[in-house]
């Protein structure tokens, strides 16, 4: 696997707070080389875009990776990653720590926010987690 690899990532809520998915796509360059759709149950929309960061960055370092480059349509995370928005939520004030730890597995992260347009694999993985759940019901 390669040592630079790209992520897109994306939580999705139906309710906000309702059921809820996360969404990640990886890739080398251009090839799509790993997926992530997941039910992770009751939360929030902001809940639901950390736990995705969260296990695409986990799986971008269980690849071996040593740089990501990070894109999210979560404005609030990206802006409270670069310390633009301080984390005020309590709930969200474990996961933001949490990541923290995490990116400093590696040796280079980079953080971009894109429009949902261009994160329209993670946004599906995220939708098809929730679906999945849903159907079970």
């Amino acid at each position: 696997m390669s040592d630079k690899l790209i992520i897109y990532t994306d939580g999705a809520s139906r309710g906000n707070p309702g059921h809820a998915g996360i969404g990640v796509a990886i890739y080398t360059g251009e090839e799509l080389v790993d997926v992530v759709s997941e039910y992770i149950g009751q939360t929030t929309n902001n809940v639901a875009e950390y736990y995705a960061f969260i296990k695409g960055l986990e799986k971008a370092r269980d690849l071996g990776a040593k740089e990501v480059d990070c894109y999210l349509d979560s404005e609030l995370l990206v802006k409270q990653l670069s310390g633009e928005y301080r984390v005020k939520n309590e709930g969200l004030k474990p996961l933001y720590s949490r990541v923290r730890k995490i990116i400093n597995d590696f040796n280079r992260v980079t953080v971009k926010h894109v429009p949902r347009e261009e994160n329209k694999v993670a946004d599906k993985m995220a939708n098809q987690g929730i679906d999945a759940a849903i159907k079970k019901e």
